[in-house]
């Protein structure tokens, strides 16, 4: 961005070889006349006041704020917050927080290798809008990548063939009684019975071979932490690649919430209003120990 150059008024500029004013020529008293000044009559001397500070400085300086904020916020750092337990441990129920979306930027041009780009790798955490209705914004883990194959057997994830280790998977000792959080890809005869999207149901078919999951180009598998008790791409299928809007990389603030409490944030006015009861009752609900957290 360029420098922002603030000129400052009552000053101008003088030349390197003007020279110096003379003094206004005396009064002749002796014969009661004043002799003519030839250059004309001095104008007076124009006082300015020490602050020089405008409205229309402070509007510029405004307009470049709002400018900024609004850059940054559009290709750089977003703020998000968790309002669901599919991610737990490894995120929170009231979690707030920081999210790149520049490191994921690249489009392989030349210039990306001297930026901060990197490609996305198997077990990245990402921001992503979800696929069918109104595009929300979920967090979840990437568990395939484009080629990959993967197969769910006995809640154990498999890529390649090869068991994936996930010491950040949470299972739940009870179960849920959802055969999609046990064996994936499942068998027709159990699509219907599960709560799988319909357009998902219909297009599962055609990457599967054999008893895997194909990855296609320019798609990505993306699972909750807490197995089984996340909505991912087992039951709606997967997250395109432009769909991905960063990596978050830090816990900022964290609040002792629960997912019926953003739940009840139906409206401008609950959710205006949830804020102000957490911000009265502050010192008490946060969760001090994840306060500037990273993600991993």
């Amino acid at each position: 961005m360029p420098d922002d150059v603030t000129a400052v008024p009552g000053e101008r500029p003088e030349a390197a070889d003007s020279p110096a004013l003379a003094e206004p020529p005396l009064s002749t008293e002796a014969s009661g006349s004043k002799l003519p000044n030839p250059e004309g009559p001095v104008p007076a001397a124009i006082e300015h006041p020490e602050d020089q500070t405008t409205i229309s400085e402070y509007l510029e300086s405004l307009l470049v704020t709002v400018i900024l904020a609004l850059f940054g916020t559009s290709f750089i750092v977003q703020a998000f917050k968790i309002p669901s337990p599919s991610m737990e441990h490894t995120l929170l129920v009231g979690d707030h927080l920081l999210v790149n979306k520049f490191i994921f930027g690249g489009t392989g041009a030349w210039y990306d290798k001297f930026l901060p780009y990197r490609r996305l790798q198997r077990g990245d955490i990402i921001v992503f809008k979800y696929p069918y209705a109104d595009h929300q914004h979920f967090v979840k883990r990437v568990i395939g990548l484009p080629g990959d194959r993967l197969k769910l057997l006995d809640g154990e994830m498999y890529v390649n063939g090869k068991l994936l280790n996930e010491p950040y998977v949470q299972h739940d000792p009870q179960g849920s009684g959802d055969p999609l959080t046990t064996y994936f890809p499942p068998p027709a005869r159990l699509m219907l019975s599960t709560q799988m999207v319909p357009e998902w149901v219909e297009e599962l078919p055609k990457y599967v071979v054999g008893d895997e999951l194909v990855v296609p180009p320019g798609k990505y598998f993306a699972m909750g932490d807490n197995r089984d008790r996340s909505s991912d791409s087992r039951y709606w299928g997967f997250v395109d690649r432009d769909a991905i809007m960063g990596r978050p990389f830090l816990i900022y603030w964290s609040v002792d919430a629960t997912a019926e409490d953003y739940a009840r944030e139906t409206t401008f006015w609950s959710r205006l209003g949830s804020v102000f009861d957490n911000l009265e009752h502050l010192p008490g609900r946060t969760r001090w120990s994840r306060m500037l957290h990273t993600v991993h």
